[in-house]
């Protein structure tokens, strides 16, 4: 039996949030040339709801059905796939920070720096983006408080918009789902040229002054229309 009828009678909460739900999917279906086979999760806060990608289904597969709605206890209360197995670190995240949407990867370059358990340093004023160094974040096994409680605290004392999870991946958080995609392949690129730049050479990094510049220059960058 789908999920979706055990948590709503009515076709009315079984349709809650389809067009957010289909946009999910669409920016999932982004990331996956990112992310290997069926990890990494991408979420978005809205209306007092949490929508999260489900657990281990392939995102060329995956329809806006199977995106999970969880209330504020916890609870979800649509969606006919178990929701990702790291609820919780979105859910913390969403409940200490004033962010939109989340995405978690586990994109080559940056997961080369996290087996490393390395940060990505200011080589390039892209990372202004980000807030500068995109940290490393304790080890804790996936799906756990213990994970989602390091990532927090890394974010926080850190002051960031990313970071790295040791032997893991990247979580990155933005104000929409197009930011966050266009940050976790910001950062993505950006590892793999620090990478690239430490195996002929030693990558000369940003100062501070200069990543604050870029970033107010970043204010005013695109189109206003």
């Amino acid at each position: 039996m789908h999920r979706d009828v055990l948590f709503a009678p009515s076709n009315l909460v079984i349709c809650m949030y389809q067009q957010e739900r289909q946009q999910l999917v669409e920016a999932a279906s982004r990331i996956s040339s990112l992310t290997p086979g069926r990890t990494g999760n991408i979420s978005i806060r809205h209306d007092g709801h949490i929508l999260i990608t489900p657990s281990g289904v392939p995102y060329d597969e995956m329809r806006w059905k199977n995106i999970s709605v969880i209330n504020a206890d916890g609870k979800q209360v649509a969606g006919n796939r178990e929701r990702s197995s790291e609820f919780r670190l979105h859910q913390l995240i969403y409940k200490q920070r004033a962010t939109t949407a989340i995405a978690h990867t586990h994109s080559p370059w940056i997961t080369t720096l996290a087996v490393l358990r390395e940060p990505l340093p200011p080589v390039h004023y892209q990372l202004a983006m980000a807030g500068g160094t995109v940290p490393v974040a304790k080890y804790a096994t996936f799906g756990t408080d213990k994970l989602a409680n390091s990532v927090i605290e890394t974010l926080n004392d850190s002051n960031v918009n990313a970071c790295i999870l040791a032997n893991h991946g990247l979580v990155a958080t933005a104000n929409a789902l197009s930011e966050v995609t266009e940050l976790t392949e910001l950062i993505e690129s950006t590892a793999q040229i620090y990478c690239q730049a430490r195996a002929v050479g030693t990558p000369k990094l940003l100062t501070e002054e200069e990543l604050q510049t870029a970033s107010r220059r970043f204010e005013s960058y695109g189109q206003n229309d």
